[in-house]
């Protein structure tokens, strides 16, 4: 693993109180704006946190997907692949291995592994990221993990993050866990309109505006699709047509 600064980030100006909320207590709960920089800032800050000693940190993502982003993302910051300090699990794939101290994880694999050993063994912490995207799958994890904690694993760390939480509400579930927030900051928005014409198919449309997007501007591009089918047909007709620097996630 690399000793190289993390990003400055807007989150990085909360992460020394989040990391003295969690050596206080034993939870706390982090509301940020997108942008902020929490999922893969925050992980990273807690590394060397007194407490986690030779033990995991769980990332829980709502989607596998962003889980995957979060790991690879991750991973870049400390100069590695993922599999190496970072990793990623969910059902049917995974990349981890012994030396792996941050796991990402979908929310059904958190609760398979608290229903299989409900101690969490060798696990020193465990974060909801996206909170504000409520599921029975997420707050089913949560439920188990505040269970676990509260009967088992006293000394078991919890984080909630979310960038729209009514972050007292939850704190009150969290047995009155300290609220830290961080503020985001602006950028100018310049919006432009592409008329798609008729007979044309949604991801051909979308695939055309990326490539001039990035043809355009520097930087990275966030595309919105109506589901997975159009995400997946839209990633099909830029593979091979973008740059070689360019990653479709």
């Amino acid at each position: 693993m690399t000793t190289k600064p993390l990003p400055e980030l807007p989150v990085s100006v909360v992460l020394p109180a989040l990391r003295e909320a969690l050596g206080d207590g034993n939870s706390a709960v982090l509301v940020a704006p997108p942008g902020a920089g929490k999922t893969t800032l925050v992980p990273l800050a807690l590394l060397d946190a007194p407490w986690l000693g030779a033990g995991k940190i769980i990332l829980l993502e709502p989607r596998r997907l962003a889980a995957r982003a979060a790991a690879r993302r991750m991973a870049e910051l400390l100069g590695e692949e993922p599999g190496a300090t970072v990793g990623y699990a969910m059902r049917m794939e995974n990349r981890i291995s012994a030396k792996t101290r941050i796991v990402v994880v979908t929310e059904g694999v958190l609760a398979r592994m608290i229903l299989d050993d409900p101690e969490l063994p060798g696990v020193s912490a465990v974060i909801f990221d996206e909170f504000h995207e409520r599921s029975l799958d997420g707050d089913f994890g949560l439920a188990l993990a505040l269970d676990v904690q509260g009967a088992l694993r006293p000394d078991l760390r919890l984080a909630v993050m979310s960038a729209t939480l009514d972050g007292a509400r939850v704190a009150k579930l969290m047995s009155g866990a300290p609220v830290v927030e961080s503020e985001g900051r602006a950028f100018p928005v310049d919006i432009r309109y592409d008329e798609r014409p008729a007979g044309i198919a949604i991801e051909d449309a979308m695939a055309k505006a990326i490539r001039a997007a990035l043809a355009d501007e520097r930087g990275s591009v966030l595309a919105f699709l109506p589901g997975q089918r159009e995400i997946e047909r839209t990633a099909e007709r830029l593979a091979g047509k973008v740059g070689t620097d360019t990653d479709i996630v």
